[in-house]
């Protein structure tokens, strides 16, 4: 097996259990996040708990290192990256939406005010 900085033992494995798995359920939690109108702390302490799962994904399955932080470290910003990007784009797309009199949308991640809003 080959090691590398980011990924342990393959690069299959991490794209597969990392990447694949644990970043669609990261996506999706951070859409659900937004749907509730949660604040992104949820979204962080939800992540962490993910990347947990993630991490003995990983060890279970690949045997990989269960207790090791360069690694978790790594699952856990890929998770917080996807997780993160799920829940802007939904914030955005309700931010619009909920409030079209007063936002627009500024692209895919972002919404400003309108120019004929007074506020």
């Amino acid at each position: 097996m080959m090691h590398g900085f980011i990924f342990e033992r393959g690069i299959v494995d991490f794209l597969l259990v990392t990447c694949f798995l644990g970043g669609g359920a990261a996506y999706l939690t951070g859409r659900a996040i937004a749907i509730t109108w949660k604040p992104i702390v949820y979204l962080v302490l939800y992540l962490f708990l993910l990347a947990c799962a993630v991490r003995f994904i990983h060890y279970a399955l690949f045997e990989g290192t269960l207790l090791s932080f360069q690694y978790f470290l790594i699952d856990a910003v890929v998770l917080l990256a996807l997780g993160g990007l799920g829940f802007q784009i939904t914030r955005s797309r309700q931010m619009a939406g909920q409030y079209s009199w007063i936002y627009q949308r500024s692209g895919p991640m972002s919404w400003r005010l309108r120019r004929d809003s007074h506020g």
